[in-house]
Parts: structure tokens; sequence; C-alpha cells
């Protein structure tokens, strides 16, 4: 029975009842998360017992959330059988990959997410460098990703070729394993459905299991991820696509965006469906997003709907002189506080971690490779992260770390060892969870950063190998610890990357635009072309807003952007910081 009325928009209603596969657009606060839950409920009244529905997303997160949604409102019970609940990965490696394996592989075949990251290097005197920098077909070296580490292929073509035959060795030996990433399980899985019998016989089984494959946010597909949905839907499975091509912001996982509205379009003219009712935003915070949608958006302001639709807070552009800096956290904690909103609740958003900690007086430290600036920056960031897909992160640092110091990863990455050795995430959590409680950093418990690295030295010395370094060495006293221990006052909002809240909403959100973007971000938003990523992620930041909306924008800049959003009916106020 469900836990609340549920009095659908006409949009929602077409997309609740349309029979067969449709392309849909929804904006953000459209309420997709409950028209997704009453199309199951209608299916799974209307449908043929014994018949499954897939639910399929691209994060974590929204996989729990959809999940937790249909269970409270009693769609779904445990187990969840015929019925399928999981990412893209899952789905691929449930009923592509795993029955068919790796071919010319004897070996059940092994997900290793992070193998990208293995070192290769010809010899020990060869500086290391990961798998990635090496074209996984061609084989050949990326030249532009070997001189991020300051390694340059033309200064000696013997040892750049050297690199290259020991890295297609090392490809070669994990393919032998059975070891996929999560490119290579898109590139099988592909080749797979080009094979006509093996596509066949797969069309007829998903068929068989399937009433109707759901794919929620579609516009984190990559090129490879749209192929496969374009074969569910031709091969007869009805399939549902719901996105929002505004918010592709996976570019460095091969997110897509003109594929995605190409596909759209192959989808006849009663398939495509669109929702634009917002149950999220105010009427300002709307038409400030619509601003910030390029202008050849043929669409309207999205419709407020929703219990902030009243509200008549206008959108605050703080003009900030220099680099961005903790007067923008400061002021927008005034705004907070004046409109009687929760500050905790009310995130500063920004495209990096520099950004967002610049932005409340926060020192940033960043190490990829110094184990105790590592482990305070994961302990840190757990005690400080929203939602439990953030937190999970976070252990799992805390956990490679512990490793690292134990010497588990000086052959294999992470996950190449929890394969290897059959570690589970039941076997390492509660202990770790254990060990980031007690090191959580705050006054009460530890007097400096000092205190703070002591605990961690002994609370970590019993995993230190024998005969090896001291736990002094392994944990060293690094300069940058008290920037990485930092926490703001509780008088200051928290600063998350805008990356780690995509799917969530808050009741006042501060985006902060920089220097080095806000320019060609208002050229390409005036041009109607070329919608860059950086223009798509402060578009995500702000539609994240219910009630109050901020933008810190460079001086020289903030008045165009001001500009723009007037332009769309937002009322603005400037603020010069």
């Amino acid at each position: 029975m469900s836990l609340n009325p549920f009095t659908p928009t006409e949009e929602q209603a077409q997309v609740v009842g349309h029979e067969g596969s449709a392309f849909v657009t929804a904006c953000p606060g459209a309420g997709k998360t409950r028209v997704l839950v009453e199309r199951a409920r209608l299916l799974l009244r209307s449908r043929a017992q014994g018949k499954g529905i897939a639910f399929i997303s691209f994060t974590n997160a929204a996989v729990s959330e959809l999940e937790q949604r249909l269970r409270q409102e009693g769609v779904l019970r445990w187990p969840a059988f015929p019925h399928f609940i999981g990412t893209f990965d899952g789905f691929l490696w449930q009923f592509l990959i795993s029955p068919f394996g790796v071919p010319g592989c004897k070996t059940s075949p092994r997900l290793i997410p992070d193998k990208d990251q293995r070192i290769v290097r010809p010899s020990e005197k060869h500086r290391p460098l990961p798998l990635a920098c090496f074209d996984r077909l061609s084989g050949e070296i990326i030249p532009e990703a070997a001189k991020r580490l300051r390694f340059d292929p033309a200064e000696n073509p013997g040892r750049t070729k050297a690199y290259v035959t020991t890295a297609a060795a090392a490809r070669a030996r994990f393919l032998q394993r059975g070891e996929l990433d999560f490119a290579e399980v898109r590139m099988l899985a592909v080749d797979y459905l080009k094979d006509g019998n093996r596509s066949s016989r797969l069309a007829g089984a998903l068929a068989a299991r399937f009433s109707e494959v759901i794919v929620d946010e579609a516009q984190d597909c990559n090129p490879e991820d749209i192929r496969i949905i374009w074969w569910l839907r031709d091969a007869g499975i009805s399939t549902k696509v719901i996105c929002d091509p505004h918010q592709s912001i996976y570019s460095f996982r091969g997110g897509v965006t003109n594929e995605l509205m190409t596909f759209g379009q192959t989808f006849k003219r009663e398939d495509r469906l669109s929702i634009s009712g917002n149950f999220r935003s105010s009427d300002s915070i709307c038409r400030a997003t619509h601003a910030l949608r390029p202008a050849d958006t043929d669409t309207p302001p999205d419709r407020p709907l929703g219990d902030h639709r009243s509200v008549k807070t206008p959108v605050h552009v703080f003009a900030y002189h220099g680099q961005v800096a903790a007067a923008i956290g400061e002021r927008f904690r005034e705004l907070v506080e004046a409109e009687g909103l929760d500050l905790s609740r009310c995130p500063v958003l920004a495209a990096t971690k520099r950004s967002g900690a610049r932005a409340i007086g926060l020192p940033f430290e960043d190490s990829a490779e110094d184990l105790t600036l590592r482990l305070a920056l994961a302990v840190s960031g757990f005690h400080f992260a929203f939602e439990s897909g953030n937190r999970r992160e976070h252990l799992e640092a805390v956990h490679r770390v512990v490793l690292d110091i134990e010497g588990r990863l000086s052959q294999k990455t992470y996950h190449q060892y929890l394969v290897a050795e059959a570690i589970d995430l039941a076997d390492w959590r509660p202990r770790i969870l254990a060990l980031v409680r007690e090191l959580r950093y705050c006054p009460d418990l530890f007097p400096d950063p000092d205190a703070w690295l002591a605990r961690a030295r002994a609370l970590l010395a019993a995993h230190l190998p024998p005969g090896g370094q001291s736990i002094a060495q392994r944990l060293r006293r690094n300069g940058g610890l008290d920037a990485a221990l930092a926490i703001p006052p509780l008088t200051a909002p928290s600063a998350q990357t805008i990356h780690a809240v995509k799917g969530m909403e808050f009741p006042g959100v501060c985006v902060v635009m920089t220097t080095a973007t806000t320019s060609q971000i208002l050229d390409c938003l005036e041009a109607g072309s070329n919608y860059s990523e950086d223009a798509r992620k402060i578009y995500v930041a702000a539609s994240r807003a219910e009630r109050l909306l901020a933008i810190a924008a460079p001086q020289k800049h903030a008045e165009r952007l001001a500009a723009r959003l007037r332009d769309s009916g937002a009322p603005v106020t400037m603020h010069k910081i």
C-alpha cells in the first residue's frame, strides 16, 4: 500500500501509463522516483505473473534510493527475483558477461574496477606508470596522460617501446585470468551483441524474464551503454529511458550528450515524453536554472509545483574579487540564517574540493601518495559526507591505507587484492568503521593534529609487516596534516563537490564559479551551442536548491551572469564581497 497519496500531473500520468518503449526527459525535481514507483505498481498489477521489471541506474546512491522507495511503498518485497534493481554495470555483468565469460579464458570472469591503476614498469630502474597511460585497443602510450606524470614518450623512443611492450603483456595476462574493468565489460558486451546467434538468444531470455527495462539517469551513459540500450529496445523489449541531458557531467568516464539526444530522436514522436513540473524548487530558482541551460533550448522554465513554489526569495549573486575566499561562505551563512534555514543542510558547492574548501575558509591539502594525508582526508570526508554513497567511498579509502600499511598492495591494485583473496564488504567494513569512528577529529577528542597522529599510529602499528619500516616512518608528520584535519567552525556551511551531491536536494545552496571557467561558461550559454561540461556542472549544482540559491562569480563576470538570470525572469540581488 502506498504511504502517501499520489496525484500525478498530466505529464507524470502519461509516463506512468505509457505502454511500450519511451524516451522521457525530466527536469530537476520532476518526481521521477515516484513516477517510477507508480509505473512499477501498474506493471505488476496488469502484467502476467512470473515476469519482472529491470530497474537500472548508474550510481549506487540512485539505485539505493529507488530500491528503498519501492520497498517502502510495498511495490517490491525481498527477495527481488524475478526483478532486477541495480547499476548498469551490475546488469551487464549478470546478464551479458557472467554467463559467457571471457573468450579464450577458462576461468570465471572477475570484475577489477581499478585495473587501469595497476603500475607497469619494464624494470626496477624505470619509473612506474599506470595502465591508464596506454590505449586499451592499440596498446600505444597516450602522450597526454604520460606527460601529466612528467613522462615524455618522445624523449626516448626505445624506453617508450619497452613500456608499451610491458603494458601489452600485463593486459594480456589480466585477460587470461578473466580480469575485466568496467570499460572492458562494455566492449565485450557490445561484441557479444554483434553475434547474431548469441544476440538472439539473449533477447529471448531477457524478454522472458522482464516485462520492462527502465533505465534511469540515462544522461550518465557512455556511448557503449547507449548501444546496449538501443539493442534492448530494438530486440523488442519494452525499454523506458529517463534522463535530463543537461545533467550529463561524467565526461571523465566517457559520458555523452549529443549521442543521447540522437538516440532519443530514433523513438517515435508519440514515444518521446517529458516531465517539466518541478516539485523541488521555487519559481525564482526554476527560472535561474533555465538561464543556465543553453540559449537555444526551446522549452520554457520549469513549472514550480511543490511546497516551495510560492517562495519569493531572490537569487543572490556574489561578485567576488580575486581568488575564491572565505567571504563567500560567510555571506552565504548570513543569508541562510536570515531565511531561517538549517545551515547543516545548506552546502557550498564547487567543481573541485579545493574551490569549495576555499569558499568556507578551510585550508585544503591533497596527496595521492602520503599515507598520513590520505588517512586524514578519508576520515574527515566520512564524517562530513551527506549520504551513504559518499561515506562508502571514504571507508574504502581508509581500507586502502590500512592495506598499504600492511604491504598488501605492492603487487596488486586494491580490487585485484580483494578479488584474489575473496574478501567482501562484510569482511572488512566493521573494523574499518570502528577505526574511522575512533579517529574522528574534534577538539573534545584531540587537542591538536599531533595528538590525532599519535592515536592513528597507535591504532595502526599492529598492521605493520615484520622487519619493515616503523609506524612513524609509514605515517609521517606531514606539513599538510593541519589543513587535512581542519574543520570549519559550526557557524560555517559545509563544502561539497558538485559530483558528490548529484541527485540530492537542499533547502539552500551556494554555487561557486571560478575565474578559470566562468567566461567560457557564459559564452557557451549565450551561444546556445557546445554546452560544455563546466556549464552543466553549474546547472546541476543550482538545481539542487529548494528555497535559497546563491551563485558566487568573479567580479568582472558577475553582472553578465546576473543579466542572464534576470532575462529568464529570475529576481536577482547583487552582493559585492
